[in-house]
C-alpha cells in the first residue's frame, strides 16, 4: 500500500512541475467513511486537462475518531485489556488518520456544474464513488463525494 501512494504522490508531483500543469486542486470536506465521522484534506494536479474534461490524482487524509475496546485508561494511564500491561498513551487517545489516494475524471460544463466519476484507495479498499461540484467563487466550489459506504461534503479551491 505505502508503495502505491508513494507511486501516487510522485505522479503528483511530476504533474506538478510539467508545463501542463495548470492547477492545483486542494480540498476539505466533513466525511463519513466505512462508518466514521471526521473530516478530510486532500490534493491533487490534474493529469489530463482538456476542455472541460479533467483526470486528477489526489493524496490526501481522513481525520477521524476511532475505538479503541482492546485498551483502556486509568488514572491518566493506557493500558492493553488482554494483560493489562501499561502502554503509550496514543492507544486511548481516541484519534484515527488514514491516508488515502483518489484518482478522478469530471467533466465542467461552462460557467456550470462539475460531475465525474472517482475511486478512492483507502486502507486496503478501493472503491468507486460519484463526484459533483458547483462554483461559489472564482477558484471555490463547493462539492460532493457519495459512494459506497463513503460520502463526503465540503469545499474544493483551484490555484
Amino acid at each position: 500500500m505505502k508503495i502505491r501512494l508513494i507511486a501516487l504522490a510522485g505522479i503528483c508531483a511530476f504533474a506538478a512541475s510539467s508545463a501542463n500543469a495548470a492547477t492545483v486542486t486542494a480540498e476539505a470536506n466533513v466525511a463519513r467513511s466505512e462508518g466514521s465521522w471526521g473530516g478530510e484534506l486532500a490534493v491533487g494536479v490534474p493529469v489530463i486537462q482538456d476542455g472541460g474534461f479533467a483526470i486528477t490524482p489526489a493524496v490526501g487524509a481522513f481525520f477521524h475518531k476511532r475505538d479503541h475496546d482492546g485498551y483502556y485508561e486509568d488514572n491518566s494511564q493506557c493500558f492493553r485489556r488482554s494483560n493489562d500491561e501499561q502502554v503509550g498513551d496514543g492507544h486511548c487517545d481516541n484519534s484515527g488518520t488514514k491516508i488515502f489516494g483518489k484518482v478522478e475524471a469530471t467533466y465542467t460544463l461552462p460557467m456550470s456544474f462539475t460531475l465525474g466519476l472517482g475511486a478512492r484507495f483507502i486502507g486496503n479498499d478501493l472503491r468507486a464513488y460519484g463526484t459533483a461540484a458547483m462554483p461559489l467563487a472564482p477558484f471555490l466550489s463547493g462539492k460532493v463525494n457519495v459512494g459506497d459506504h463513503y460520502v463526503a461534503a465540503g469545499v474544493q479551491a483551484k490555484f
